[in-house]
């Protein structure tokens, strides 16, 4: 097996991270026709773009990262036995595949909720037989709690993909801090090399996202982002960093929950489309769609800092505050978003 430490460790991840970028760039320009043709999202009420853009750019970027995975773990001679990932995988592209089908033709709530509750079962109950994030829960509590969470974690990364760049601005914060926190030792060479390819294709996606975009992810890449991104975490947390698995995807934890909790004492459909998440409201209020998610990317910066201070300086002490400083952070990001542009 190849070393990951040490001196090898900048060689490995930047070409890990310029493959999975370079394929899915050139993924994206191949497939960009046909998307052209049968996955155009067109404006309505609820939309954050104004003209008709085609989505589906999460098909080059879960191809890319679950290509480059493979090729990394074959050329570093890393078995994927050990963690079940020939099982995930096939999650992946199975709620891949039910997200393409969504964009081209809208799937019931019942449906999608079915096959996301599949994908995530399955790769929550491959998970190492020793993993316990709470070890004094049973097996079968945590794990079924893990389900459920993770189905929620899979939508609200949908439901947080409304706006050009934002997943981007989250994912790419945190898989270099997964991949960063790996290196060090809480978390076994397949998720580093996992981390490391969505990190890079995201990279690459972001460059036709930028705005104003001229391409989405689509469910095709949001629901399957969400599921290799809450089973890095849950890895994070089950080795002992609970703290940082929850410090990471704070902010969107935050944003998506609070929104939900408030459509539900409102008495809305909350699995209906809608205008409002705190990044939804800003951009309503005043902020541009560059203000919005430079904000939301430094505060990931910053929550992605303090996971690995308490990686690497682990005591209570330095979780708590961390913690704090965290929650703190994301409540003055979601009061800015909230509050919107202060007339001059």
């Amino acid at each position: 097996m190849a070393d990951l430490t040490g001196g090898v460790l900048i060689t490995h991840a930047a070409a890990l991270v310029g493959f999975a970028a370079l394929l899915c760039i050139v993924m994206i320009v191949a497939l960009r026709p046909l998307l052209l043709r049968y996955a155009l999202a067109r404006p309505n009420a609820r939309s954050s773009h104004k003209i008709p853009t085609p989505q589906g750019g999460g098909i080059a970027v879960m191809t890319a990262t679950v290509a480059v995975s493979v090729a990394g773990l074959l050329y570093l001679d890393i078995g994927a036995a050990a963690l079940s990932l020939p099982a995930v995988f096939t999650a992946v592209v199975v709620i891949a595949g039910m997200g393409m089908a969504d964009d081209i033709r809208p799937l019931g709530v019942l449906p999608r909720l079915l096959l996301q509750g599949a994908a995530v079962a399955t790769v929550i109950f491959t998970l190492p037989a020793d993993l316990h994030i709470v070890p004094i829960l049973p097996w079968w509590i945590e794990r079924s709690a893990l389900v459920i969470g993770g189905a929620w974690f899979v939508n609200l990364v949908n439901f947080m993909d409304g706006l050009d760049w934002m997943t981007a601005a989250e994912v790419i914060p945190v898989t270099v801090a997964i991949a960063a926190i790996g290196y060090l030792g809480p978390l076994p060479p397949q998720a580093i090399v996992v981390s490391l390819a969505l990190c890079g294709a995201m990279v690459g996606f972001a460059f036709f996202n930028r705005p104003a975009a001229k391409l989405f992810l689509g469910d095709v890449g949001s629901l399957p982002i969400g599921l290799t991104l809450g089973w890095l975490l849950v890895l994070l947390a089950g080795h002992g960093n609970r703290v940082a698995a929850l410090l990471l995807p704070l902010y969107y934890l935050s944003d998506s929950t609070i929104t939900l909790l408030r459509r539900l004492f409102s008495g809305e459909r909350v699995w209906q489309a809608h205008r409002s998440h705190f990044y939804q409201r800003a951009t309503d209020r005043g902020f541009t769609v560059i203000e919005v998610v430079s904000r939301v990317f430094i505060v990931n910066l910053a929550l992605a800092a303090l996971a690995f201070l308490t990686v690497t300086m682990p005591s209570r002490t330095t979780e708590s505050a961390a913690l704090i400083a965290g929650i703190l952070l994301v409540a003055w990001l979601l009061w800015t978003l909230s509050r919107g542009r202060v007339p001059q």
